[in-house]
Formats: structure tokens, C-alpha cells, sequence
């Protein structure tokens, strides 16, 4: 009785459910499919397969060291599947549920049929806090308590499986993968998961309660645990179960400092699960807003502008410090992602697919089912979010005061004063003649009038928000994907503001990356 363990973003041995089910049954042939339809997408992209070819090598030494090779194939599931099947039968299917884009929930149907066409068993089991056919939110959080409350899973004894021809997975120009240079990305793979969480529980964690707004202090106190999660060689239930017992040593100890920032910490990975439940139930939050009453209000978009925007070329030094620093390393913390999202919709006025798939595609830690709600969340086309407009040269002062990170990511800026430095456009020609900086030329201008922007943006979300029957439509969404625990306001309630420097939960992050 052979069975096939089918990985997919649960890249490694440990509390690994399918892999112990099926070692249980007998030999094993652990397989790993290379998707070219998935790698066309928009919002995949080189840096994100470079992350996973990492992952792929060490989760290969693993499974050898337990006995077996990791098969890799490139093509489409069912076919895949079809030409093993057929050299190498076996009986069961064991995977974890993926609350992915509509692409791989049509994919993973496609499979179960096919599995059922043939009398092999498909076997889907659970891998985080997200629940599969939910019927209502209500206990939803102390369901997720029980489950991350259960032991984690060693990797499997020995394990033994049929020998198959090694294939190595197709260089990214194959799959039409662009050149994607990120100089500065992350390291996949289970080792340096496990290094980056435990530099975090042990030292980088101490200030991250307040640090993480901030770009200048955040990448370096953010437990960058974002893409190991949304690859699975970091399983959410040893992540949280390790956060635990490291506040609880840090409280006993006196730490309190370092106890509550892993407080914080640990109410993220409860919101990395309570927005990827929003997309396990409502897959079409991908391409269709949450609420009717946004459909087409906003136009498709000035392709200039969303370049600009995505390239750091906006005229706002802070936001284009921000971008660029995510191009270069494929992550950014929370605030500032909500900062980006939020620019595109309400200063721009940008329909919220097209940025929200270029946003994606720069995220080494790029996660669906947060991704996609999050970003209508800080566009505010869920109806049930205070909608939140961040003023860029504000967030300027307010998290890079000295300018530090502005003089980091934008060299073109570095000889202005620091009272020049947040908004140029109003730098004396002195300055900007002494800085060598010629606005237009070495920089741009402003793309937009930020502030006329902004009040134009108000004015619209208020006729939307006033506009008949939108207040009951909001009150149904929040029934179906509102926090039962978090205490937030919603259907345009006005939530009390954040203690300063502390982030605000009801703005969760986009991708978990803020964490």
C-alpha cells in the first residue's frame, strides 16, 4: 500500500500530518509539482522561486536522511499524478488543506477528482488555525487555541518508497520568470526558519512591540517569520507553541518588556489565521470586492502611476524609501504595507487588483489568503473597516524623524537637510542646489497633491458609504468574516486611537510580513 505525499507550501518533515499518515500506512513517495500555470501568474514572481528553490534543496536532505528522495516534477497536478500513477501505483493521497488562489482550490478539486475516477483515497488534512467548511465565526479563536495547544509532530522513523528518477526543478526563464534581482532576499529553507525564529525569541524580539512600526528598527526586530510560514518550513503550531513558552520564561524571569512585545507577537499569528479564514471562506475576495457598493468605483488605473508607485518613484521620499527597500529585499513591515496598499487606492485612486497582484509579486513572503483581504481591508472595499488614510510626508516625521531610512533608499536625496528631506517640493532652491538635487530631473515631483488627494478620496468613500442599503450589506459581512475576539469596530464605527508608537491590531499586516 504506497502512498503519495503531495507537498505543497509545507515544506518540511516536522508536524508534517500527511507524512505521518502515510509512513504509518506503509512506503511513501513524497512528491513536490512544479505548477508552470501557477509561476505565469502576475503575482508570482523570480524571487518568490528562488525562496522556494531553497526550500526544495533542504527539504530533499531531509527526506534522504529519513530514507527517500523528494520526486520533483514540473507540469500541471492531475497530469503529473496521472504519468506517476501509472510507472509507480499507489492508493492514498495525503496533503495539507491550502487556502490558496482560485487557481489551486480548481487544481486540488481537479485532483480529488481524478483521485476518485482511479479509487485512490485523497486524503486533505488541516495545517494551521484555518477551518474547512466553517459554518460560523463564533468559537473561532478557542478552536484556534485547541489546535495550537496540541503536540507537534516529530519528523517520521525511517521511511522507505520506491526509487525514482531525480529531475531538478526548471531554471525560472523555463516557467517565463522574468529577471528578478533581490540582492538583499531572505535564505529559504527549514535551517534558516529556525534560525530566524529562535535570533528573535532570544534577542532581535526584545523591542518588537513598538519597533515594528517603524522601518528603520523593524527589520531587524520583525521576527521575519512571514515567508517561512507562507512556505510551511515553520509550521504555525510550533511557531506559537515556541513564542509561548519563551514569553512565559521572559515573565517569570522579570522580563516584562520582552513578555509583552511576544504578546504582540503572538496576537499576530492569530490574525495570520483570522485573515486567511476571511479567504478560506470567500475565495473570490481575490478578484471581486467584499462589498457590492466598491464594484467598479474606482477606474482600472494610470498605468504610469502604478509604475511609479511600484518602482519608488512617487515624489514622496518615505513611500519610495519603502518600495524600494521592498524590491531589494522582498519584505517590509506592517504599517508600512498598509502605508503602500492605502497610497494606491485613496491618494491615487487605483482599482485595487492591479496593485494588490504588483504588490504580491514583491513580497518574498507573499501569502493569499492574507494578501488579498488585507489589501481591500486597507482600501476599503471590505465595508466593515474604518477606512484609513495615511498621510506620507506624517508617516515621514512620524517613523523616520532623522531620515535615516529616506537617506538609506534614496541616495539621489542624502545632501538635503533633514527639514528638507520629508517633502522636498517645499525645500528652499538653496537647499536643493547645495543637495544637487533637481526635482524633475534626479527626482521626481510629487505624483499627486497629497493632500487634495486625500480629501477627494474622503469625499467619495462618504457618498459610497451613505449610499443606500450599504450599511446593511456591511452588517451581513461582518456576520460571515468579522473577529469575534478582537474587539474591533466595525460598519463604520470609529475605533478609539492607538496609543502612540503602538501599532494598531485592527489594521492587522498584509502578509503576516509586519511580524
Amino acid at each position: 500500500m504506497t502512498s503519495l505525499v503531495w507537498f505543497k507550501r509545507d515544506l518540511r518533515v516536522e508536524d508534517h500530518a500527511p507524512l505521518h499518515a502515510a509512513a504509518s500506512r506503509g512506503p511513501v513517495i513524497a512528491l513536490y509539482i512544479v505548477e508552470p500555470s501557477l509561476w505565469a501568474r502576475p503575482d508570482y514572481s523570480g524571487r518568490q522561486y528562488a525562496f522556494l528553490l531553497d526550500c526544495l534543496s533542504e527539504l530533499a536532505q531531509s527526506l534522504e536522511g529519513l530514507g527517500i528522495p523528494l520526486t520533483i516534477r514540473t507540469g500541471e497536478a492531475v497530469e503529473v499524478m496521472a504519468q506517476l500513477h501509472d510507472t509507480h501505483p499507489f492508493t492514498h493521497i495525503d496533503a495539507h488543506e491550502e487556502t490558496g488562489v482560485t487557481a489551486t482550490w480548481e487544481r486540488d478539486r481537479a485532483v480529488a477528482g481524478w483521485a476518485r475516477s482511479r479509487g485512490i483515497a485523497f486524503n486533505e488534512h488541516r495545517q494551521h488555525g484555518v477551518i474547512r467548511s466553517l459554518r460560523s465565526r463564533n468559537g473561532w479563536a478557542q478552536r484556534w487555541d485547541r489546535f495550537m495547544a496540541q503536540p507537534v509532530l516529530p519528523a517520521p522513523g525511517p521511511l522507505r518508497g520506491p526509487s525514482l528518477t531525480r529531475e531538478d526543478p526548471p531554471a525560472p526563464a523555463v516557467l517565463g520568470l522574468l529577471p528578478d534581482p533581490c540582492p538583499s532576499r531572505q535564505t529559504g529553507g527549514r535551517q534558516a526558519a529556525l534560525d530566524d525564529l529562535a535570533s528573535f525569541l532570544e534577542s532581535r524580539g526584545h523591542g518588537y512591540r513598538r519597533a515594528m512600526s517603524s522601518p528603520v528598527t523593524a527589520f531587524d526586530a520583525c521576527s521575519r517569520a512571514s515567508a517561512h510560514l507562507a512556505f510551511g518550513t515553520l509550521s504555525l503550531r510550533e511557531t506559537a507553541q515556541r513564542a509561548v513558552r519563551a514569553r512565559d520564561q521572559y515573565r517569570f524571569a522579570g522580563n516584562n518588556t520582552y513578555a509583552r512585545s511576544l504578546d504582540s507577537f503572538i496576537a499576530r499569528l492569530h490574525w495570520h489565521c483570522h485573515f486567511i479564514q476571511k479567504f478560506e471562506d470567500e475565495t473570490a475576495l481575490e478578484y471581486q470586492e467584499m462589498h457590492p457598493a466598491w464594484h467598479n468605483a474606482r477606474p482600472e488605473g494610470d498605468a504610469s502611476n502604478i509604475q511609479a508607485w511600484i518602482n519608488g518613484e512617487t515624489g514622496f521620499p518615505f513611500l519610495d524609501a519603502c518600495m524600494r527597500a521592498l524590491n531589494a529585499t522582498g519584505w517590509l513591515n506592517f504599517r508600512m504595507r498598509a502605508m503602500a496598499a492605502a497610497f494606491s487606492s485613496y491618494h491615487l485612486w487605483q482599482d485595487w487588483r492591479e496593485p494588490a497582484k504588483r504588490l504580491a509579486a514583491r513580497f518574498t513572503d507573499y501569502e493569499p489568503g492574507i494578501h488579498f483581504p488585507q489589501f481591500q481591508m486597507q482600501s476599503g472595499t471590505t465595508g466593515i473597516n474604518t477606512p484609513r488614510i495615511y498621510n506620507p510626508v506624517k508617516q515621514s516625521h512620524d517613523q523616520d524623524p532623522e531620515g535615516v531610512f529616506i537617506r538609506r533608499w534614496i541616495p539621489e536625496l542624502s545632501g538635503l537637510p533633514v527639514t528638507a528631506l520629508h517633502a522636498p517640493w517645499l525645500a528652499s532652491p538653496a537647499d536643493l542646489e547645495r543637495a544637487k538635487v533637481r526635482l524633475g530631473d534626479t527626482y521626481p515631483l510629487p505624483v499627486v497633491d497629497h493632500a487634495a488627494a486625500a480629501r477627494k478620496a474622503r469625499a467619495r468613500m462618504s457618498a459610497i458609504r451613505a449610499s443606500a442599503g450599504f450599511r446593511d450589506t456591511a452588517r451581513a459581512i461582518n456576520a460571515r468574516h468579522g473577529s469575534r475576539k478582537s474587539g474591533m469596530k466595525q460598519t463604520g464605527q470609529h475605533p478609539r486611537p492607538a496609543r502612540r508608537n503602538t501599532p494598531d491590531p485592527r489594521q492587522g499586516s498584509l502578509d503576516f510580513g509586519g511580524a
